[in-house]
């Protein structure tokens, strides 16, 4: 899983070397010398609940040509031995020394001795088979440590994916998993709900669940209980539990309506097949953006009580089936910052889940409104991997870093890092690793993350890339949003054109073509054409790093794409003429990458709506078509 990418461990002179660990360490202290891994290192460890941890640092060292022996003979002579030591406080905490006879790792629980395995590892991918010595105590900032990601836009994924990426995840102490969940389940009193979305079986969660407790993982469960309710009130039999039925244009609408005894009904026998799959004390209620609440059928009630109220008061039915299957309830927080009256009347053991994707959006600051009410809370940053093919990075980074300083502040549960999947989910895993990675840094020690050498960091370590030249690729790529020449909240303006018809649509209120500008545009095309911008290959990572290298080709493809599409689009619009080669090349890329879109999103992830994206390449290829 880790490439090797410096091997001068005999020359260490200072510490310089462990700022390129991908999730820094709170404190080292360094002693002159050096060990080096024997031939065959023995590692000792009383409690085989480490054998995962043990067995992924000797996969590493076997790169290095060395075989590796895990017993838990403890009078054997070993090269690492890991001891339970009930002095060292916090559950995750460790210690590692570092001596020229063998390591020692000190840690209260099987997890403390993962993490630290994990920075043995992250070392050795640095250093190679010669470590320095030194001594590491290390605790996280943190107690929950998130990724919370959409499965619910169109795209499911497969078991091995979520399998793998939370290997990744729990290597960068990653201690939290959950699945954005509206109607992607095989509910069996209500089989109608997944149908045609490939939803989750109970036994991929059951089986999922044991993999991620492995890797010390918890996988938190979260389900739609209120907004975004719409895919299923668009379907007859549920219709009618709607608070504004054709509301934004779905049938049902989008939220539950509040006073129907049915709608909590329904949220009920939903909970009573989901919920109890889920060992996690904590459940995740979702309930945010209840955007028609009080303008359809309990507008009356709204009048009478106020809109906070009414929220409220369903929200504390959602609470009371919570503490029915033993539950912890989590919420996402945006409503009851609409209506911040209700913060004093909320039950006390409730979790708000404050979340905010721009960098220097107005929900941070409003972190301290959260903390000074008394309540539990986690920071809910973004990848900023949505509504964009390629991530916008540097709001990414901005946002997870200064909600995570508002976090420390306030002394935050928790910091849990949001990938969703807007407009049918275009946007790949692999994109979004970046995002992931540093966020956990930022969960974990976020003081000393460096965001300018971040990235470096990551390509070196996640795909092997000792040179700049991936980093730089994903910069760019991570940057086309600003490039275009015109930014816009939550989304990047070339995401909206790839799709947006080339000639003048009188429906579209407001153009993303129209708005991006000339010059970046070109700007992007050059820059994303480049023979030598993405490596060829790494061979010395697994099938899930180079699948996410060439889902990162793509989304640059796609960019690439959309800029020269954008640029053909104005030029016929203002009345110029633009060459058939030039459009028949249009065309012959948008069906190349709708070949390739179709590829990686089946290697990935489960069919779901993987038509209603392919439905829009085809549109956009039958247009250029009209147009020649």
């Amino acid at each position: 899983m880790l490439g090797s990418c410096y091997t001068d461990g005999m020359a260490i002179k200072d510490e310089g070397h462990f700022a390129k660990l991908v999730v820094p360490v709170k404190k080292i202290g360094l002693r002159k010398g050096f060990f080096r891994w024997p031939g065959r290192p023995v590692f000792v460890c009383s409690n085989m609940a480490n054998a995962i941890g043990l067995k992924q640092l000797g996969c590493d060292l076997s790169k290095h040509h060395l075989n590796a022996n895990i017993t838990s003979d403890s009078s054997r002579q070993a090269a690492l031995r890991i001891y339970r030591d009930k002095s060292i406080t916090n559950s995750e905490a460790y210690r590692l020394t570092i001596t020229q006879t063998g390591i020692e790792i000190h840690a209260k629980t099987d997890a403390g001795a993962y993490y630290a395995l994990q920075t043995l590892r992250e070392m050795t991918a640095i250093y190679g088979n010669v470590l320095p010595l030194c001594k590491i105590e290390d605790e996280p900032d943190f107690r929950r440590r998130g990724v919370y990601l959409d499965c619910s836009r169109g795209k499911v994924p497969k078991l091995d994916t979520l399998k793998e990426l939370a290997t990744w995840l729990s290597h960068w102490k990653i201690n939290e998993i959950q699945l954005y969940v509206e109607n992607v389940f095989t509910f069996k009193k209500h089989p109608e709900i997944g149908k045609g979305y490939s939803p989750f079986t109970p036994e991929e969660i059951l089986s999922l669940q044991a993999h991620c407790k492995k890797h010390h993982i918890r996988l938190v469960g979260s389900l739609s209980s209120f907004g975004h309710f719409e895919k299923i009130l668009s379907l007859p039999k549920y219709r009618h539990l709607g608070e504004k039925p054709g509301f934004r244009g779905f049938p049902g609408g989008t939220t539950l309506c509040p006073i129907d005894p049915d709608a909590i009904k329904l949220v009920a026998e939903l909970y009573s097949e989901f919920v109890p799959l889920f060992e996690a004390d904590d459940f995740n209620v979702c309930c945010d953006e209840t955007w028609e609440l009080g303008k359809g059928r309990s507008e009356k009630k709204t009048l009478r009580i106020g809109t906070g109220q009414v929220y409220l008061n369903f929200l504390l039915k959602i609470h009371h089936l919570c503490e029915k299957h033993g539950k912890r309830m989590n919420a996402w927080a945006d409503i009851i910052l609409n209506h911040p009256e209700l913060l004093g009347k909320l039950p006390r053991d409730i979790v708000l889940l404050n979340w905010e994707y721009e960098q220097n959006g107005a929900n941070i600051a409003r972190t301290r409104e959260i903390a000074n009410s008394g309540l539990s809370f986690m920071v809910c940053p973004g990848t900023s991997g949505w509504l964009t093919h390629g991530t916008r990075l540097p709001n990414s980074m901005g946002n997870v870093t200064n909600f995570a300083d508002a976090g420390r502040k306030y002394h935050a549960e928790g910091l849990l890092n949001t990938d969703w999947g807007d407009q049918g989910h275009r946007n790949f895993l692999g994109v979004s690793l970046h995002s992931f990675a540093h966020g956990a840094a930022n969960a974990w020690n976020g003081k000393a993350v460096d965001n300018a050498k971040f990235t470096e960091n990551f390509c070196c370590h996640a795909f092997g890339q000792k040179d700049k030249c991936m980093s730089k690729a994903i910069r760019l790529l991570g940057s086309t949003y600003i490039t275009c020449g015109k930014t816009s909240p939550n989304k990047s303006l070339l995401f909206q054109s790839f799709f947006e018809p080339i000639l003048q649509d009188k429906t579209i209120e407001c153009s993303a073509i129209d708005l991006m500008s000339e010059e970046g545009l070109r700007q992007i095309a050059i820059e994303l054409s480049g023979d030598n911008l993405w490596p060829v290959d790494i061979k010395s990572t697994g099938n899930f790093e180079q699948l996410a290298l060439r889902e990162l080709k793509l989304a640059s493809r796609m960019d690439c794409l959309a800029s020269k599409r954008a640029l053909a689009a104005k030029a016929l619009r203002s009345g110029q003429n633009v060459k058939n080669y030039e459009l028949r090349q249009l065309r012959k890329q948008m069906h190349d990458i709708g070949t390739t879109f179709k590829e990686l999103w089946l290697t990935r992830n489960k069919v779901s709506r993987l038509n209603d994206n392919m439905r829009l390449f085809n549109l956009a290829e039958d247009e250029l078509k009209k147009i020649l």
